[in-house]
């Protein structure tokens, strides 16, 4: 028998390329001896890449030989993409002792992409309490604070001091895995403060909490949506932020972890949005789930691109004429498309971060007009240039040059107008902004560079 490739020490806790091999390896040999010597000193998070990356067939041959040592933090941290398919591939008894060691929202999460069926098959398997907490997360709208909370809070009587506190929590049967704050209560359950573990281990016994209570505290309605959740995390540096009901009754607790997996999520999906792919679109994907979400956009884009000849044809007259045109009316169209997507780009960031608002939006157009302007100016006076250089006719210089100015500065424009309109009729800027920009500057580009040929060369 061939001897196994060693892994370097420095490497033993990467997934690199080496270890990815060595890990199909063992897996086509059915080796799990040797499977397990590979994947456990990974990170949960790095093994659930590494089941992400792999295809179908592998996974399912690495989920038998490995399944009982799979967790709950490695269903945590799976693309919602292949979580499904993991879960239905697990024993029973390995999926109901994995989720049996995750907090409340993280079971939540895993829940939420599931079918009922699956679903059912993991609240069978939590303890009453923790099934109760679960379902009465779930209740709560889709993508709200209260799917996000874990119930697992350490609260505490606003009138303890830090020896009550101490006392408490070192007597206490359980407590969650991570937590970073003691929240003080009043009799009615009602949060009235904070206390970070830092401040309080480092006051005396005799000191009250309300005392050394931090500043930065605040309490989110349960029913509050998982996008102002984050930007309330990020905006005020937040650590953990308590959970109310609509009685102000403290009912959990969102943590930073959390708030920023919201955060990478709401980038990704603008990411995919502006680009058309669906806002759920994974490597993972199978063929025709790929297919499925990018074929409406490249219809939509078809329609606008046949928008686009539409206006060329109304001067095939001048094209005819002037053969020269059909070869810089690429140019105009490309450099008006990439000036508003950078513009777009910038503008729909700055909606999401809420940067980008209705008391600057003046001076946020203006700046991008300016911009268009000077971007126009440069790249008329180079394009110009070459167009005069290689047809030897002034006047088809100065028409280019001219386009160009007029589509960069429309470019930049549509850029920040368009999303601001969308954002302001209550539609996702990033879902539809792309098209409508793409389709002005080809239009406009082509209309004014054409229109102008027409009026000055012909």
């Amino acid at each position: 028998m061939a001897e196994h490739e060693a892994i370097p020490a420095e490497d033993e806790e990467e997934l690199d390329t080496r270890r990815v091999s060595a890990i199909l390896d063992a897996v086509e040999a059915g080796d799990s001896a040797r499977l397990r010597e590979l994947v456990d000193p990974l990170h949960a998070a790095d093994i659930a890449d590494l089941l992400e990356q792999i295809g179908p067939s592998a996974r399912r041959d690495f989920l038998h030989l490995y399944s009982p040592e799979i967790d709950g933090d490695i269903l945590s941290e799976l693309d919602e993409s292949i979580r499904e398919e993991v879960i239905e591939a697990l024993p029973k008894e390995v999926l109901a002792e994995a989720v049996r060691e995750l907090e409340t929202d993280d079971v939540v999460d895993i829940l939420e992409d599931l079918e009922e069926p699956q679903q059912a098959i993991i609240l069978s398997a939590l303890a009453d309490s923790d099934r109760v907490a679960v379902e009465q997360a779930m209740a709560y709208p889709e993508y709200s604070a209260g799917r996000l909370m874990q119930r697992e809070v350490v609260v505490a009587p606003e009138h303890w001091t830090v020896g009550e506190t101490i006392d408490h929590l070192r007597s206490a049967e359980w407590l969650p895995d991570q937590f970073y704050h003691v929240i003080l209560v009043n009799p009615r359950m009602n949060p009235v403060g904070y206390v970070t573990l830092g401040r309080m281990l480092a006051s005396r016994r005799d000191v009250k909490l309300r005392d050394i209570a931090e500043d930065s505290f605040r309490t989110i309605e349960a029913t509050e949506e998982e996008a102002e959740v984050a930007y309330i995390f990020n905006q005020y540096h937040l650590i953990s932020c308590p959970v109310v009901d609509e009685n102000d009754r403290l009912v959990g607790v969102i943590t930073i972890d959390d708030a920023m997996n919201v955060l990478d999520e709401e980038h990704e999906e603008d990411m995919l949005r502006l680009a058309g792919v669906g806002d759920e679109s994974s490597i993972s994907d199978g063929v025709l789930d790929t297919v499925k979400s990018r074929i409406p956009w490249l219809l939509v884009n078809l329609v606008t691109a046949n928008i686009a000849a539409g206006v060329i044809s109304l001067f095939e007259g001048t094209i005819s004429a002037l053969v020269a045109l059909a070869a810089l009316m690429p140019i105009v169209a490309s450099m008006g498309g990439n000036a508003g997507t950078q513009s777009l780009t910038v503008a729909v960031r700055a909606l999401a971060t809420r940067d980008l608002t209705g008391s600057n939006a003046l001076r946020v157009v203006r700046r991008e007009a300016g911009v268009g302007l000077i971007n126009g100016a440069v790249f008329a006076l180079i394009m110009g240039g070459v167009a005069w250089a290689l047809f030897g006719t002034p006047l088809l210089g100065a028409v280019i040059g001219a386009a160009l100015i007029v589509n960069l500065l429309v470019a930049a424009l549509a850029g920040v107008i368009v999303p601001l309109l969308l954002h302001r009729m209550g539609l996702d800027p990033a879902l539809s902004s792309g098209t409508f920009v793409t389709t002005m500057t080809d239009v406009i580009g082509f209309f004014a560079f054409l229109g102008l040929a027409t009026l000055v060369l012909l």
